[in-house]
């Protein structure tokens, strides 16, 4: 095996079982009531927020990705999905702090449940990773992956986890869902 690839599997190895199971089925039952679901993230943490807004599309649900020109103002019955490692990007806790202002609810996927962001929010999914900065200690697992490289791993496979239940509690398959990818491609 590729020794890189060999520490990045061991890294997630090592500490994917931090990921309270609870607290992802606690999420998918909030989208699962929630009337439309929008999704917010910056960065490659974005990237995989803006994945799983596309697979909760494949899956029947009202979803909108925060910052496409089609997305439509939140209201009280919505929920926000955040991802944000530090849980303090300020664009992302001004959203959380709207959709607080508004009644809609919050959840968000961290590293800092403790944070800002974390603190506004009704859900929260604490998930391992490493700080961006060489010289900050918030991270919450030790890796020799580049900044935070690590905690945007864990987002792509937490969201894929919440996929996997969503699918479970929707009665929906590969073939159902795959009815509703794109064919304008």
């Amino acid at each position: 095996m590729n020794k890189e690839l060999e520490l990045i599997v061991g890294e997630i190895n090592k500490y994917y079982v931090r990921i309270d199971d609870e607290s992802l089925h606690s999420l998918a039952r909030a989208i699962l009531t929630a009337k439309r679901v929008f999704v917010a993230g910056l960065g490659r943490s974005g990237d995989a927020a803006q994945a799983f807004s596309n697979r909760l599309m494949h899956l029947g649900l009202q979803v909108h990705f925060v910052g496409e020109s089609t997305s439509p103002s939140i209201a009280k019955n919505d929920l926000l999905v955040i991802c944000s490692g530090s849980g303090t990007t300020t664009v992302l806790l001004a959203m959380a702090r709207k959709c607080k202002e508004i009644g809609a609810k919050v959840a968000t996927l961290t590293m800092a449940p403790q944070a800002a962001i974390g603190e506004l929010s009704d859900f929260v999914v604490r998930i391992p990773g490493s700080a961006k900065r060489p010289d900050s200690h918030d991270g919450t697992a030790d890796s020799r992956q580049p900044m935070g490289t690590l905690f945007e791993q864990f987002s792509w496979l937490t969201f894929d986890a919440l996929v996997l239940i969503l699918m479970s509690k929707l009665g929906e398959t590969t073939e159902t869902m795959f009815a509703r990818h794109t064919n304008l491609e």
